[in-house]
């Protein structure tokens, strides 16, 4: 596996997408587009909380327990889980972000991102 992925990969990914902007709620770095989160890091930027399909949350913590876990109780009834960034490549966190961000904008929006490396342009 290659290096760590750090907040900084994070935050430089998030921000590509259109739409996508950075806030800062109660010393906690969220991505949001329009008023909806599809990315939080945690305040020591270990982890970041990503939009995901409630009904495959448990399947991915239980096929990846060490990379994945559930989010705080108050989170559990929205599309939401919890990912360790150290044991993500850089590859999978782009993915899971991408993934997220089709979650909040109008499929339109959605639809004219294919792959991560539609995102990164020249840089894939």
């Amino acid at each position: 596996m290659s290096r760590m992925v750090s907040a900084e990969d994070v935050r430089a990914f998030a921000l590509r997408l259109p739409r996508a902007y950075e806030v800062l709620v109660r010393d906690q770095v969220k991505f949001r587009v329009g008023r909806l989160v599809f990315v939080a890091l945690s305040r020591d930027e270990t982890s970041m909380g990503v939009g995901f399909p409630k009904e495959e949350r448990d399947a991915a913590i239980a096929a990846e327990p060490h990379k994945f876990v559930l989010p705080r109780p108050s989170d559990l009834r929205y599309r939401w889980i919890e990912v360790r960034l150290a044991a993500l490549d850089l590859q999978e966190m782009r993915e899971l972000v991408l993934d997220a961000w089709r979650m909040c904008v109008p499929r339109s929006l959605g639809a004219t991102i294919d792959t991560v490396a539609d995102v990164l342009g020249d840089e894939a």
